[in-house]
């Protein structure tokens, strides 16, 4: 039976670094509520993301969906349907309704010239995704915002580590939201985060992820449990240790990836971004198959009969979602559509062997007619 190879796979500290990290736990029994372990991460995070205060969480549709809750925001969200779930949910759980601008074709964020287009007098705020690490255009997303007077919430789930201009891109807008998953380039096994400037909308959100809890006395907001536990904290300081050479490892992934696929009729390969520093989270390839000659679905089977993994992702658009039923016209979003049917991520994390990455791309070849 040929080995599997799973679309990621999570990376870990040494064993003995976490159990070194984790060992002083058994003195303090302090394992929850804001330790000193969940104080370090913060502080070290600020310093790595360059950004004046962090919020942890137990993961980071918690962190979203509170932050949309403590800007007490309104209406309508202008956001994207080429994301994962959560981004469109954490709207809809708050009572708001989201507006779906289309993607743009070159990084498959959202498209900036069609934004004005979708404002109305209920909109509140802008909700851009940075996808596969690509980043929005966060100048003209800015333009926008101060010219209508809207908020800026990014989901920066796959952005962690990136920088824009020199600029960690967590610098941009109110509000950034980083997810720490088990599957992202940092993680806190779960757990996530917000980034943002205002002191206020960090003592409201703080509240809010314990329960709205002012103080031992006062329950002033509605609030949820989503606080970061210890060993979530301790994770992640291990991580944090090793991300750059995370990110270094998977940068040669991806470009043993280039190497292979770079010049396949039919394949699209994303391109890299001007002035950005990537972190290479993602390795995406849209498979037209009018000229590759199979479908993405075909590969993707394909590959699963293989033992190689991939993975539809995003598919389906979240603005086509069985729970979301009538409410929303994919036609609005045609570019959205054109590549979710067509988009394919391919196994990608630091410690993938070259070996194995010529087998993903060799077997691509194979669907190729």
């Amino acid at each position: 039976m040929k080995e599997k190879i799973l679309v990621t796979r999570s990376s870990m500290p040494d064993f003995d670094e976490y159990i070194d990290e984790i060992s002083d736990l058994w003195e303090t029994h302090w394992l929850t509520n804001m330790g000193e372990k969940h104080c370090i991460l913060e502080n070290t995070l600020k310093e790595y993301l360059n950004v004046e205060n962090v919020s942890l969480f137990s993961n980071g549709h918690m962190a979203l969906e509170l932050a949309i809750q403590a800007m007490n925001l309104t209406g309508e969200v202008i956001t994207t349907p080429f994301t994962f779930a959560s981004t469109t949910h954490a709207i809809v759980r708050n009572g708001l309704t989201p507006v779906f601008c289309d993607i743009n074709a070159e990084d498959y964020t959202i498209d900036v010239t069609k934004i004005e287009s979708l404002i109305t007098d209920k909109t509140s705020a802008i909700i851009p995704v940075h996808v596969y690490g690509n980043v929005c255009n966060v100048e003209e997303i800015d333009r926008i915002a101060k010219k209508y007077d809207l908020k800026v919430i990014y989901d920066a789930a796959h952005a962690f580590g990136v920088k824009y201009k020199g600029k960690g891109i967590a610098e941009y807008g109110d509000v950034s939201m980083f997810s720490f998953h088990a599957t992202k380039v940092f993680n806190t096994i779960e757990g996530g985060a917000l980034c943002f400037k205002n002191p206020e909308f960090g003592k409201r959100v703080n509240r809010l992820k314990n329960f709205g809890i002012r103080d031992e006395e006062v329950v002033d907001s509605i609030g949820a449990n989503a606080k970061m536990n210890e060993f979530q904290a301790a994770m992640g300081i291990c991580n944090l240790r090793h991300v750059h050479a995370e990110i270094e490892k998977r940068k040669k992934v991806i470009n043993r990836y280039k190497k292979n696929l770079g010049d396949v009729l039919g394949i699209t390969i994303l391109q890299p971004q001007d002035h950005v520093q990537a972190n290479y989270a993602y390795f995406p390839i849209v498979i037209d198959d009018k000229i590759f000659g199979s479908t993405r679905n075909e590969v993707y089977n394909y590959l699963k009969t293989q033992n190689i993994f991939s993975r539809k992702y995003f598919y389906p658009l979240t603005n086509s979602f069985d729970c979301f039923h009538g409410q929303f016209d994919t036609n609005q979003t045609p570019i959205a559509v054109y590549i979710s049917k067509r988009v394919l991520t391919l196994p990608l994390y630091a410690d993938l062997s070259f070996d194995n990455i010529d087998i993903v791309c060799n077997a691509i070849k194979k669907c190729q007619k």
